[in-house]
Protein backbone atom coordinates (compact mmCIF):
# COMPACT_ATOMS: atom_id res chain seq x y z
CA UNK A 1 0.00 0.00 0.00
CA UNK A 2 1.67 3.22 -1.03
CA UNK A 3 1.43 6.32 1.78
CA UNK A 4 -0.83 9.10 1.04
CA UNK A 5 -0.34 12.70 1.14
CA UNK A 6 -2.16 14.79 2.93
CA UNK A 7 -2.62 18.24 3.72
CA UNK A 8 -4.79 19.89 6.07
CA UNK A 9 -7.43 22.63 4.61
CA UNK A 10 -9.03 25.53 7.24
CA UNK A 11 -11.66 27.48 6.02
CA UNK A 12 -11.53 31.12 7.36
CA UNK A 13 -13.88 33.68 8.09
CA UNK A 14 -13.57 35.99 10.91
CA UNK A 15 -11.70 33.40 13.35
CA UNK A 16 -8.76 35.53 13.31
CA UNK A 17 -8.32 35.16 17.61
CA UNK A 18 -8.63 31.56 17.33
CA UNK A 19 -7.14 30.61 14.19
CA UNK A 20 -3.25 31.00 14.88
CA UNK A 21 -3.96 28.75 17.53
CA UNK A 22 -5.55 26.01 15.66
CA UNK A 23 -2.50 26.27 12.74
CA UNK A 24 0.27 26.06 15.39
CA UNK A 25 -1.71 22.36 16.92
CA UNK A 26 -1.79 21.34 13.30
CA UNK A 27 1.76 22.36 12.66
CA UNK A 28 2.80 19.93 15.49
CA UNK A 29 1.86 17.20 13.55
CA UNK A 30 3.87 17.86 10.67
CA UNK A 31 1.23 18.12 8.22
CA UNK A 32 0.48 21.29 5.82
CA UNK A 33 -1.77 23.88 6.25
CA UNK A 34 -3.74 25.76 3.66
CA UNK A 35 -5.98 28.50 4.67
CA UNK A 36 -8.45 29.62 2.90
CA UNK A 37 -10.10 33.22 3.62
CA UNK A 38 -13.37 33.49 3.01
CA UNK A 39 -13.70 37.30 2.49
CA UNK A 40 -12.61 37.96 6.12
CA UNK A 41 -12.47 41.20 7.60
CA UNK A 42 -9.27 43.44 7.70
CA UNK A 43 -8.19 42.44 11.61
CA UNK A 44 -8.42 38.45 10.78
CA UNK A 45 -7.02 39.07 7.08
CA UNK A 46 -3.46 40.87 8.95
CA UNK A 47 -3.49 37.57 11.50
CA UNK A 48 -3.99 35.15 8.15
CA UNK A 49 -0.90 37.32 6.80
CA UNK A 50 1.31 36.68 9.48
CA UNK A 51 0.98 32.82 9.67
CA UNK A 52 1.51 32.99 5.59
CA UNK A 53 5.11 33.29 7.08
CA UNK A 54 5.20 30.60 9.02
CA UNK A 55 4.86 28.14 5.61
CA UNK A 56 0.90 28.18 5.32
CA UNK A 57 -0.32 27.93 2.14
CA UNK A 58 -2.49 31.00 2.15
CA UNK A 59 -5.59 31.37 -0.49
CA UNK A 60 -8.20 34.81 -0.50
CA UNK A 61 -11.38 34.80 -1.95
CA UNK A 62 -12.57 38.06 -3.09
CA UNK A 63 -16.26 37.50 -1.43
CA UNK A 64 -17.72 35.08 1.52
CA UNK A 65 -18.65 32.62 -0.80
CA UNK A 66 -19.48 30.24 2.62
CA UNK A 67 -17.50 27.33 4.20
CA UNK A 68 -18.29 24.84 0.90
CA UNK A 69 -16.99 27.25 -1.26
CA UNK A 70 -13.83 27.76 1.23
CA UNK A 71 -13.18 24.08 0.95
CA UNK A 72 -14.07 23.48 -2.93
CA UNK A 73 -10.80 25.95 -3.50
CA UNK A 74 -8.99 24.52 -0.75
CA UNK A 75 -10.06 21.09 -2.64
CA UNK A 76 -8.53 22.41 -5.41
CA UNK A 77 -5.81 24.20 -4.39
CA UNK A 78 -4.38 20.82 -2.58
CA UNK A 79 -4.88 18.89 -5.99
CA UNK A 80 -2.88 21.27 -7.57
CA UNK A 81 -0.15 21.01 -4.79
CA UNK A 82 -0.07 16.94 -5.60
CA UNK A 83 -2.16 15.75 -2.54
CA UNK A 84 -3.76 13.11 -2.33
CA UNK A 85 -5.79 13.04 0.52
CA UNK A 86 -7.35 16.38 2.83
CA UNK A 87 -8.19 16.43 6.08
CA UNK A 88 -10.64 19.40 7.06
CA UNK A 89 -10.45 21.19 10.29
CA UNK A 90 -12.76 24.26 11.58
CA UNK A 91 -10.79 27.53 12.31
CA UNK A 92 -12.50 28.19 15.63
CA UNK A 93 -10.93 26.00 17.71
CA UNK A 94 -13.68 23.66 18.33
CA UNK A 95 -12.04 19.83 17.28
CA UNK A 96 -10.09 18.44 19.10
CA UNK A 97 -6.14 18.43 17.11
CA UNK A 98 -4.87 15.55 19.49
CA UNK A 99 -6.88 13.22 17.41
CA UNK A 100 -5.51 14.17 13.74
CA UNK A 101 -3.17 10.97 14.12
CA UNK A 102 -6.15 8.90 14.16
CA UNK A 103 -7.77 10.33 11.12
CA UNK A 104 -4.41 10.22 9.29
CA UNK A 105 -3.94 6.55 10.35
CA UNK A 106 -7.46 5.77 9.25
CA UNK A 107 -6.78 7.41 5.91
CA UNK A 108 -3.76 5.63 5.06
CA UNK A 109 -5.00 2.32 5.98
CA UNK A 110 -8.73 2.78 4.10
CA UNK A 111 -7.40 5.16 1.39
CA UNK A 112 -10.36 5.29 -0.48
CA UNK A 113 -12.49 6.16 2.02
CA UNK A 114 -14.39 8.89 3.84
CA UNK A 115 -13.04 9.26 7.20
CA UNK A 116 -16.22 11.51 9.44
CA UNK A 117 -15.58 12.66 12.80
CA UNK A 118 -18.19 11.49 15.06
CA UNK A 119 -18.59 14.40 17.97
CA UNK A 120 -18.00 13.61 21.84
CA UNK A 121 -19.84 17.19 22.89
CA UNK A 122 -18.51 18.39 26.19
CA UNK A 123 -20.96 20.81 28.36
CA UNK A 124 -20.13 23.69 26.08
CA UNK A 125 -22.38 22.35 23.46
CA UNK A 126 -25.62 24.31 23.51
CA UNK A 127 -28.54 22.14 23.80
CA UNK A 128 -30.48 23.44 21.21
CA UNK A 129 -27.59 22.74 18.81
CA UNK A 130 -27.23 18.83 20.00
CA UNK A 131 -30.75 17.97 19.84
CA UNK A 132 -31.42 19.55 16.28
CA UNK A 133 -28.78 17.93 15.28
CA UNK A 134 -30.68 14.72 15.11
CA UNK A 135 -33.27 15.72 12.62
CA UNK A 136 -30.16 16.14 9.74
CA UNK A 137 -28.83 12.75 11.16
CA UNK A 138 -32.08 11.22 10.42
CA UNK A 139 -32.87 12.33 6.97
CA UNK A 140 -29.07 11.47 5.92
CA UNK A 141 -29.99 7.74 7.00
CA UNK A 142 -33.16 8.15 4.71
CA UNK A 143 -31.62 9.62 2.22
CA UNK A 144 -28.37 7.19 1.67
CA UNK A 145 -30.76 4.30 3.30
CA UNK A 146 -28.34 3.42 5.60
CA UNK A 147 -26.98 4.04 8.45
CA UNK A 148 -23.50 4.04 7.17
CA UNK A 149 -22.75 8.34 8.33
CA UNK A 150 -22.86 8.88 12.05
CA UNK A 151 -22.76 12.62 11.94
CA UNK A 152 -22.84 14.11 8.64
CA UNK A 153 -22.67 17.39 10.37
CA UNK A 154 -18.84 17.60 11.86
CA UNK A 155 -16.25 19.40 9.80
CA UNK A 156 -13.29 17.49 11.27
CA UNK A 157 -12.56 14.81 8.32
CA UNK A 158 -10.55 13.08 5.81
CA UNK A 159 -11.28 12.99 2.16
CA UNK A 160 -9.67 11.14 -0.80
CA UNK A 161 -9.02 14.44 -3.38
CA UNK A 162 -9.99 12.52 -6.72
CA UNK A 163 -13.52 11.06 -6.10
CA UNK A 164 -14.01 14.55 -4.46
CA UNK A 165 -12.83 16.77 -6.82
CA UNK A 166 -15.09 14.35 -9.52
CA UNK A 167 -17.93 14.91 -7.92
CA UNK A 168 -17.86 18.84 -7.66
CA UNK A 169 -16.93 18.61 -11.55
CA UNK A 170 -20.07 16.90 -12.08
CA UNK A 171 -22.79 18.18 -9.82
CA UNK A 172 -23.77 21.91 -7.71
CA UNK A 173 -23.02 21.09 -4.13
CA UNK A 174 -24.31 23.31 -1.88
CA UNK A 175 -22.05 26.25 -0.92
CA UNK A 176 -22.78 27.14 2.94
CA UNK A 177 -23.81 25.06 5.66
CA UNK A 178 -25.11 22.10 3.73
CA UNK A 179 -21.96 21.63 2.25
CA UNK A 180 -20.88 18.99 4.98
CA UNK A 181 -24.14 17.19 4.93
CA UNK A 182 -24.18 17.06 1.09
CA UNK A 183 -21.12 16.09 0.12
CA UNK A 184 -21.07 13.38 2.58
CA UNK A 185 -24.58 11.54 1.00
CA UNK A 186 -23.10 11.72 -2.73
CA UNK A 187 -20.07 10.30 -1.70
CA UNK A 188 -22.24 8.20 -0.42
CA UNK A 189 -24.12 7.32 -3.67
CA UNK A 190 -21.17 7.26 -5.24
CA UNK A 191 -20.32 3.72 -3.46
CA UNK A 192 -17.28 5.62 -1.28
CA UNK A 193 -17.16 3.85 2.17
CA UNK A 194 -17.19 5.65 5.47
CA UNK A 195 -14.98 5.24 8.92
CA UNK A 196 -16.58 7.01 11.73
CA UNK A 197 -13.86 8.21 14.25
CA UNK A 198 -14.97 9.66 17.47
CA UNK A 199 -13.49 12.99 18.40
CA UNK A 200 -13.89 15.62 21.27
CA UNK A 201 -15.87 18.85 20.03
CA UNK A 202 -16.21 21.99 22.00
CA UNK A 203 -17.68 25.16 21.05
CA UNK A 204 -15.86 27.76 20.14
CA UNK A 205 -13.19 28.51 21.11
CA UNK A 206 -12.94 32.47 19.90
CA UNK A 207 -17.09 32.47 20.91
CA UNK A 208 -17.86 32.66 17.56
CA UNK A 209 -20.82 30.83 15.24
CA UNK A 210 -21.27 31.59 11.63
CA UNK A 211 -24.35 29.13 11.31
CA UNK A 212 -27.69 31.20 10.75
CA UNK A 213 -30.40 29.27 12.70
CA UNK A 214 -33.34 30.31 10.57
CA UNK A 215 -31.60 31.03 7.59
CA UNK A 216 -28.92 27.84 7.46
CA UNK A 217 -32.25 25.43 8.99
CA UNK A 218 -33.89 26.65 5.92
CA UNK A 219 -31.52 25.92 3.46
CA UNK A 220 -30.75 22.56 4.74
CA UNK A 221 -34.21 21.62 5.18
CA UNK A 222 -34.33 22.69 1.21
CA UNK A 223 -31.43 20.22 0.72
CA UNK A 224 -32.73 17.65 2.69
CA UNK A 225 -35.66 17.50 0.35
CA UNK A 226 -33.29 17.47 -2.78
CA UNK A 227 -31.60 14.67 -1.67
CA UNK A 228 -34.43 12.67 -0.75
CA UNK A 229 -35.74 12.79 -4.71
CA UNK A 230 -32.45 11.76 -5.79
CA UNK A 231 -32.64 8.86 -3.08
CA UNK A 232 -35.87 8.09 -5.02
CA UNK A 233 -34.11 7.75 -8.43
CA UNK A 234 -31.19 6.15 -6.88
CA UNK A 235 -33.00 3.86 -4.10
CA UNK A 236 -32.75 0.50 -6.66
CA UNK A 237 -29.23 0.86 -6.68
CA UNK A 238 -28.51 1.99 -3.22
CA UNK A 239 -30.70 -1.23 -2.12
CA UNK A 240 -29.25 -3.45 -4.42
CA UNK A 241 -26.03 -2.37 -2.57
CA UNK A 242 -26.89 -3.44 0.72
CA UNK A 243 -28.09 -6.84 -0.42
CA UNK A 244 -25.22 -7.63 -1.94
CA UNK A 245 -23.20 -6.43 1.03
Amino acid sequence: MSLIKICVVIPVYNHGAAIGAVVASVQRHGLHCILVDDGSDANCAAVLDQLEATGITLIRLAKNQGKGGAMIAGFRSASALGYSHVLQIDADGQHNTADIPKFVVLAQQNQPALICGCPVYDESVPKARLYGRYATHIWVWINTLSLAIKDSMCGFRVYPLAPTIALFDSTNIGKRMDFDIEVAVRLHWRGMPVINQPTRVSYPSDGISHFKVLKDNLLISRMHAQLFAGMLLRSPLLIWRKIAA
